[in-house]
């Protein structure tokens, strides 16, 4: 019996650290088409949101190392690489806002427009429906292990979730317009979420809070 509950522990740790790889994937992928989407559409959330997906990568990594430690019975205290995956990421999003809020805001002054916000509907619609699926599985495999570290991870990828929305807003919102300052708003938003996600990842790699730069405040300690 306790063979067999160890057996299914490992694969349900096995199916979190796929998750994580997918995360990390699937943001290399998608910041890599907004990108390349929003500098030739001048759409500046678009890009924004691609470069937010870049740096969620540096978290992602964090998270699957963790998750992978999880597995072979390790604590979840975070060690020295996971603290500096967090630091690095939060820097990174400090850099982020910083870039965002002075590109929209010479935008806003400046009258542009986006040549098109298509592509941002598109690949945000794609990014709703699938941040909704990693969240269904993360927490079901948190709740499976009992590990609040999990479901720390389950609420950052709401974090990305709630970017989409925001994309989806801007970038709707001018297609039906025709107001070019939607876009620029749409960046905005998305600065202060890129904010918070800094200024938690800096928490994090001090310790407090949960398992990564997401708003959330649950505690990391694992009871498996």
């Amino acid at each position: 019996m306790f063979c067999n509950k160890m057996l299914e522990l490992q694969r349900v740790y096995r199916q979190a650290s796929l998750l994580a790889l997918i995360t990390i994937y699937y943001n290399l992928l998608e910041g890599a088409v907004s990108v390349w989407f929003g500098a030739g559409d001048e759409t500046i959330s678009l890009f924004g949101f691609g470069i937010d997906s870049f740096v969620e990568v540096i978290s992602g990594v964090g998270i699957w190392h963790m998750v992978r430690r999880l597995g072979r019975g390790e604590t979840a205290d975070r060690d020295p690489f996971e603290r500096q995956a967090l630091r690095i990421t939060g820097g990174a999003f400090y850099l982020l806002t910083a870039g965002l809020i002075a590109t929209a805001s010479a935008s806003l002054f400046q009258g542009h427009q986006p040549q098109t916000t298509r592509w941002g509907i598109v690949i945000s619609l794609i990014s709703i429906v699938s941040m909704q699926a990693l969240i269904h599985f993360k927490t079901k495999v948190g709740t499976a292990l009992n590990s609040p570290a999990i479901l720390a991870d389950a609420a950052c990828t709401r974090t990305c979730l709630r970017l989409s929305v925001v994309l989806l807003a801007a970038s709707l919102g001018f297609q039906l317009t025709g107001i070019g300052s939607l876009d620029a708003v749409g960046s905005l938003i998305i600065a202060v979420l890129s904010f918070w996600e800094g200024r938690e990842a800096f928490e994090k790699a001090r310790g407090l809070g949960c398992g990564c730069s997401c708003g959330c405040t649950t505690s990391t300690k694992s009871d498996h």
